[in-house]
């Protein structure tokens, strides 16, 4: 069915068995609460302003701009006085293309949120036992992280109660949401209509927003309709034969389907592959570097150090700049640095990451450099080979990498409301 690419390498196509079913009047609840700076602490974002569908649902810059900045995307500024921004995200925004799947076990860079039931709640995330319970997916259990976030959405503390609440434990936040959700005119009827167990809006928890949340998520960003998939459904002719030549390379010479496997196109592991380091990254507690240390911060195991989840790859031409950090401003870079990961870094330059001038910033983003040891570290953990091809066999990788487009991304279901503000 593939040409020459491996046929056991390619996957079967994707189909309606594969996503959770999830309940579209709760949707369009989901659908205004992405899109309201209700759930943010000092009401000064939304999700959207990390996650916006021009941007490929991520937000077009190398690490975002959160609480206190003002726009959007790559023009979206850092704020002034007192309510200015006090840090870089320390991640890249992820695209949320397909998060709905029924096979996801794992999210974040850093894999800090999984199914499990090691706390008794269905989850290991960093809620551990204090999670709320009833949530209706991993996705739904995601949701409720940037809320917590102090430069994410909730905000400095001393500056609202919902972070002052969080600076005491995670879960204290969530019930002030919450009760703004319940007592607003618009959402409180539409929940207590929206889900069978509510019976009053008094009945209304992080649980329903979180639940909403994702079934909004779910259904707006399912995406299945591209080039690609036509193929995978038996369209032969679905493909260039460009694209063709670069589906052969993605699962045959190129190997890039060791980690970009099945239906998904993630084996949602995780890989070093010396992605040039800046920002303030995430560390473990403790640690003193302004440095990522990937899933080393989840697991502590110093074998997963600067190893980052796979990410997949449906509209992977829609969420620029690439890598756990955004280092790479285009697919051709990110694909050549895969190619070759130690030439990359060495020839990689600070003007490559989309950061957005914050002036009181500058001196901390690229600090890590400084640091020769934590550099040499960082530039020789590797966990794939150096591959040669061509200019014109990237150029190839490139043109099937956009044939992961969806053909109906620009047609959501929902759509951005409105009354969006940016």
């Amino acid at each position: 069915m593939a040409g020459s690419a491996a046929a056991q390498d390619v996957p079967r196509p994707l189909t309606d068995d594969d996503f959770l079913p999830f309940d579209m009047e709760q949707a369009a609840i989901g659908h205004q609460l992405f899109y309201d700076p209700i759930l943010s602490g000092n009401q000064n974002i939304s999700c959207a302003h990390c996650h916006h569908p021009d941007f490929g649902t991520s937000d077009g810059l190398s690490l975002g701009i959160g609480e206190g900045g003002q726009g959007l995307g790559p023009e979206r500024t850092p704020g002034i006085g007192a309510d200015r921004i006090r840090k870089r995200i320390p991640r890249n925004s992820p695209g949320l293309w397909n998060l709905g799947a029924k096979d996801i076990h794992t999210v974040f860079h850093d894999g800090r949120l999984s199914i499990s039931d090691v706390y008794g709640n269905g989850f290991n995330s960093p809620a551990q036992e204090w999670l709320p319970e009833g949530l209706n997916s991993l996705l739904a259990a995601q949701a409720l992280f940037p809320l917590t976030s102090q430069f994410e959405m909730a905000g400095n503390v001393a500056e609202n109660q919902v972070t002052g609440a969080v600076h005491d434990r995670i879960d204290k936040g969530w019930p002030i949401l919450a009760k703004r959700v319940r007592t607003d005119p618009h959402y409180g009827p539409a929940m207590v209509a929206a889900f069978d167990e509510i019976e009053t809006t008094e009945d209304i928890t992080i649980t329903h927003i979180a639940n909403a949340l994702a079934a909004f998520m779910a259904i707006e960003w399912r995406s299945t309709d591209s080039l690609f998939d036509r193929y995978l459904a038996g369209d032969m002719n679905a493909l260039s034969t460009v694209q063709k030549d670069g589906m052969d390379l993605f699962y045959g010479k190129a190997n890039c389907s060791a980690c970009h496997a099945g239906p998904l196109m993630s084996d949602q592991e995780f890989h070093a592959l010396a992605i040039p380091p800046f920002g303030p990254g995430r560390t473990r507690q403790w640690d003193p570097y302004a440095r990522d240390v990937g899933r080393m911060g989840e697991s502590n195991r110093l074998e997963d150090a600067y190893r980052f989840r796979t990410p997949m790859l449906r509209n992977v031409a829609l969420t620029a700049p690439y890598g756990h950090n955004g280092a790479f401003p285009d697919l051709e870079s990110v694909i050549r640095h895969h190619l070759n990961p130690q030439a990359s870094f060495n020839a990689w330059t600070p003007d490559m990451a989309g950061l957005p001038q914050v002036p009181w910033l500058h001196d901390a983003d690229f600090l890590v450099w400084d640091d020769r040891l934590e550099m040499e570290r960082q530039r020789s953990k590797t966990d794939i080979d150096p591959i040669e091809l061509s200019d014109m066999e990237i150029q190839n990788l490139i043109a099937f990498m956009d044939a992961l487009t969806g053909s109906s991304v620009d047609a959501p279901i929902f759509g951005v409301p409105s009354g969006f503000v940016p």
